[in-house]
This record gives structure tokens, C-alpha cells and sequence, in this order.
């Protein structure tokens, strides 16, 4: 009987403890929370305090000027947007299809493997490096258009002058339809660069939401008769649809608000136009607002770059709201 009051009293002393412990650990996290969010709050605060005075229609209508009362982003948010477009109509259908093929083909194979571990890996990839990758696949296209390159040479190709050559086609003979080898500095180069810096995120998303997809559904549409891709089609893209379209929003937010990359690859820091074809320079909202930071006039680097700051979180925070939007719109409940 001893032993059991023993016992018992041990393990009531070493729930005390562990309770105590847990308390203490709760208390420097909430610390922890509390403290980055007042850092973040007081970040957000000096922001609004120098732009707010400086968000006016010059701000979206105008260009980039030597005169600060007459100084926009117009170009730049127009670039983001021509930017995010093509991202999403490069990035969609190629990640989509990647997340159904190994959710729902794929066998489980040394090969599955080792492509599950590579897309998880690529999506801790800095971005950074996915610059330097693009300005040299799409930008640069490995020097094979260049004026000396054996390629050129070889066929006899009419590249233009320049660092990295080029070459100029109509696809297919139909009128318009120009074709620019390499892609240099253009906005389908950006496009690109940017497709493949969240291709992973969008795949890695796209499979957890198929994956979310009950069995039973699979399981029940064979019943009916139907075939795997029928399945998929009308049972599958359909409930997992949501989470598909949540995931590729919160990439593009990413997308739009990256700036290394695009540096890297080769767009402008000042264009006193809109982009007129997927060919023509770009410049987007980071990179305007990194643009006016290294100027040494307060009127840029402090006022316009916070007014800058505050367009381009609006923007993110719209996205992410359609996101949640979204979700809860064409969410299935079961």
C-alpha cells in the first residue's frame, strides 16, 4: 500500500514540474509572438506615417521623374501585373499537371522518390539563385544566339548585334506572331524566371489539395464505370479545385513581391513606358521601390519608397484575401 501512496505522490510531483515547465515555455513563446508582432506593428506605423501624405493619383498615373511631386509608378504596377499574368499562364498548368501526374499516375518508385525529394528541396532554394538561372536559360539562352556561337555560324543565322545576339521569326508565317531568341530583358523572360521560383510551391499545394480528396470519391466513380481521367476530371479537379486555387494565389503574392530575381535577370530599374508585347522591357513595384530607396533625396528614399510599400501591401493583402474568399466560396463540406 506504501509503495502505490509512493507511486502516486512521485508522479503527482513530476506532473507539477512538467506542468511548470509547460507554463514557462508557453510564456516565452507568447513573448516571442508578442514581440514580433509589436516589431512588425511599429514597421507598418513608420510606414504609413511617411507615405500616407505621399498616395495620390500622381502616384499611380505618372512615371518615374527627376521632380518628386511628379514622381508615379504607373509602369511599375503595370509591370507587376503583365508579370503576374504570365507567371500564372506559364506556372498553372504546368504545376497542376505535375501534381496529378504524382498523385494519381506516378507509381511508387526509387524515381517518384527522388522527384518528391527534389521538388520539396527547390522550394527552399533561394531566390536569388533562381535568377541567376533564369538570366542564363531564358535571358541569355546559354549564349547559343549569340554572333559568335558555332550555332550561329553553323546555319547561317541573321542574329542581330549586340552582348547577347539574337534572332527574330514569325511563328508559323502568322503576321505578328514574333518570336525573340534569346528572351533577353524582356517580360516573358521575367515571366519565366518567376514561374520557375514557385513552380514547386504550387506544386507541393496542388497535392496536398488532390491528396485531401477522400478515397471513397475515387473509389465510388470507379464504381460507376468511369475511367481514371475521367475520375480525375469530374470528381477529383472539382472538390480539389479550392485548394489548387488558394495554393497558386498565394504563389503569385510571392511572385509579385520578389525583387532578386528579377534584378538578377535583367529588368529595369526606370521605364518611362508600358510594356506594348510580352517582348518589350520591364520594370515592377519592387524593384521601383528598391529604385527610389538608393536615391539620396528623402523625398524618394523615405516618403516614395513608403508610399511604394503601402500600394504594393495592399495589393498582397487583396490577393490573399481573394484567396480566402476563394476557399470559403467553393469549398466542398462533406
Amino acid at each position: 500500500m506504501s509503495e502505490k501512496v509512493f507511486a502516486s505522490s512521485a508522479f503527482n510531483d513530476n506532473l507539477d514540474s512538467r506542468q511548470r515547465k509547460a507554463r514557462i515555455w508557453q510564456t516565452i513563446l507568447l513573448a516571442c509572438t508578442l514581440l514580433g508582432i509589436l516589431v512588425l506593428t511599429m514597421m507598418l506605423v513608420d510606414i504609413i506615417v511617411d507615405g500616407a501624405g505621399w498616395l495620390s493619383p500622381t502616384l499611380f498615373n505618372n512615371n518615374h521623374s527627376r521632380f518628386p511631386e511628379k514622381t508615379g509608378m504607373n509602369s511599375a504596377i503595370y509591370g507587376s501585373i503583365y508579370n503576374v499574368l504570365l507567371t500564372a499562364l506559364f506556372c498553372f498548368p504546368l504545376g497542376v499537371a505535375a501534381a496529378i501526374y504524382l498523385e494519381e499516375y506516378a507509381p511508387k518508385s526509387k524515381l517518384t522518390n527522388f522527384i518528391n525529394i527534389n521538388i520539396n528541396n527547390l522550394a527552399g532554394v533561394p531566390s536569388i539563385v533562381y535568377g541567376m538561372l533564369g538570366l542564363t536559360v531564358f535571358g541569355r539562352m546559354f549564349g547559343l544566339f549569340a554572333p559568335e556561337s558555332p550555332l550561329v555560324n553553323f546555319f547561317n543565322l541573321p542574329v542581330e548585334a549586340g552582348n547577347v545576339g539574337g534572332l527574330k521569326f514569325n511563328l508559323f508565317g502568322i503576321p505578328g506572331l514574333i518570336i525573340h531568341l534569346p528572351f533577353g530583358r524582356s517580360l516573358v523572360a521575367g515571366a519565366m524566371t518567376m514561374s520557375l521560383l514557385i513552380l514547386p510551391t504550387v506544386i507541393i499545394s496542388s497535392r496536398e489539395a488532390i491528396r485531401a480528396v477522400p478515397t471513397s470519391i475515387r473509389e465510388a466513380a470507379y464504381g460507376l464505370g468511369a475511367t481514371r481521367w475521367q475520375m480525375i476530371r469530374t470528381q477529383v479537379l472539382p472538390v480539389s479545385f479550392p485548394g489548387i486555387l488558394t495554393g497558386i494565389i498565394l504563389a503569385m503574392g510571392r511572385a509579385l513581391g520578389e525583387t532578386a530575381p528579377l534584378i538578377i535577370m535583367g529588368a529595369f530599374m526606370y521605364v518611362p513606358f508600358l510594356p506594348r508585347n510580352i517582348w518589350d522591357k520591364f520594370t515592377t513595384m519592387p524593384i521601383q521601390i528598391y529604385n527610389w530607396i538608393t536615391l539620396p533625396q528623402p523625398e524618394y528614399n523615405i516618403h516614395l519608397a513608403a508610399a511604394g510599400i503601402i500600394v504594393l501591401l495592399l495589393v498582397l493583402l487583396g490577393m490573399s484575401a481573394l484567396a480566402i474568399f476563394l476557399r470559403n466560396k467553393l469549398q466542398v463540406k462533406w
